[in-house]
């Protein structure tokens, strides 16, 4: 996928939901670029809280549950919690995956990381295809901001 593609994929959307994340900015950037923002800050169905705007600053609510309906789930998760986390997404309504290994091309870790080795990408593409999502992993969730970006 481009990156005017996986901009247009946020462009479009309304929810979404971060599963981990490498660094507070990407909540942060993506509440102030427009995006219902909710995050899942543990492994309890309970653990979910809300990412707001209020007086320029980004707020922090515990809602204590998933919203009903997402556009996006981003997750920064070992590829083996995947299967779950692809089966939440239906069951929420999302249309994308948005996957982010944290890793650099040579297998280090990277905080704005994408890579995967070609065959498990391959086969976690399919798995979330499979689902009927549309799966990014090739760009960094705040590249594709965009012009999103305030």
């Amino acid at each position: 996928m481009t990156v005017d593609a996986a901009r247009e994929v946020l462009r479009s959307c309304g929810t979404v939901v971060l599963v981990d994340w490498p660094s507070r900015d990407v909540p942060e950037t993506l509440v102030r670029a427009g995006c219902a923002v909710h995050v899942k800050g543990g492994p309890g169905p309970e653990d979910f809280s809300a990412w707001e705007l209020q007086d320029g600053a980004v707020a922090v609510r515990r809602t204590g549950r998933a919203p009903d309906q997402i556009d996006v789930l981003f997750v920064h998760r070992p590829v083996e919690e995947l299967a779950a986390l692809v089966q939440f997404a239906r069951d929420r309504g999302a249309r994308v995956l948005w996957y982010q290994s944290g890793l650099a091309p040579d297998g280090s870790a990277d905080p704005r990381g994408c890579w995967l080795p070609a065959e498990r990408s391959a086969l976690v593409r399919a798995q979330v295809e499979a689902a009927g999502l549309t799966y990014v992993d090739d760009h960094f969730i705040l590249d594709a901001v965009g012009d999103r970006r305030p």
